[in-house]
């Protein structure tokens, strides 16, 4: 498992590092002191997961994470219980208070280690069996999402539709639909196309949330989702689809 370690202290990230040194299933592959260094390398290093300070001058843990695309898993490390508790709240795989118990460190390692063994079998087992490029965000990915002072880690694979709005994206995931500040050409781009599909310049949909196809005017479909939303399909878009989808 590849990681990072992003935290403003010197001393903090060293003494991480050195933990760390006594497991070989983690390889650290970089450290950054500040959200905007961290999320360069993040961008081209690619980790699996993300230990993180929450409190960094100028721009804190949680201002990092909104700057990502995608986002690996992220164990939060922090002095302050009130961060703490706000970063499981949002589901953050785990958090570690400073400074690090080794013996906690170690009960999250192993929950760590037993979630990537799955993920890699869930991945094994699925078809078709071709190699993943780093490019596209896969299903098993996670997105962060911030709305005022509610906050998510998402799985792709639970995000039903992407909605243009404005400068903004509309994100729906159960019953929440909170914003994000994407464009919806960025996250096409970035998205995997075997997961989603760019139904309009205002939607995207993913694939697995369909419920219902029907004919629509001019050659077009519509597309109803499992969480009730209804998503015409122009006819240009409508061939792409049915090729898609074999139809």
């Amino acid at each position: 498992m590849k990681a990072i370690i992003v935290d403003d202290e010197r001393l903090a990230r060293k003494e991480l590092s050195s933990l760390l040194e006594d497991y070989n299933d983690i390889e650290i592959i970089g450290e950054a002191s500040n959200a905007d260094e961290a999320a360069d390398k993040i961008e081209e290093l690619k980790p699996d997961v993300l230990f993180l300070d929450i409190q960094m001058p100028e721009k804190t843990g949680f201002d990092l994470l909104e700057m990502l695309t995608v986002v690996p898993k992220v164990i939060f490390t922090t002095a302050y219980d009130d961060f703490a508790l706000k970063a499981f709240e949002i589901n953050a795989f785990d958090y570690l208070l400073k400074p690090i118990n080794p013996k906690r460190l170690e009960e999250t390692l192993k929950k760590l280690k037993t979630y990537f063994e799955k993920e890699k079998k869930v991945k094994k087992d699925d078809a078709p069996q071709e190699e993943d490029t780093p490019e596209k965000l896969l299903g098993t990915d996670q997105v962060f999402v911030k709305d005022g002072e509610k906050c998510w880690f998402v799985k792709l694979a639970d995000i039903r539709l992407f909605e243009s709005d404005g400068n903004y994206v509309k994100v729906y995931f159960d019953t929440f639909r909170p914003l994000i500040h994407r464009s919806l050409n960025a996250l096409d781009e970035r998205l995997d196309d075997k997961m989603f599909f760019r139904a309009s310049r205002k939607f995207i949909i993913n694939l697995k949330w369909i419920e219902k196809i029907e004919p629509w005017f001019n050659g077009g479909l519509m597309v109803s989702l499992k969480g009730g939303q209804k998503i015409e399909i122009s006819r240009r878009q409508a061939a792409k689809f049915k090729d898609k989808l074999s139809l």
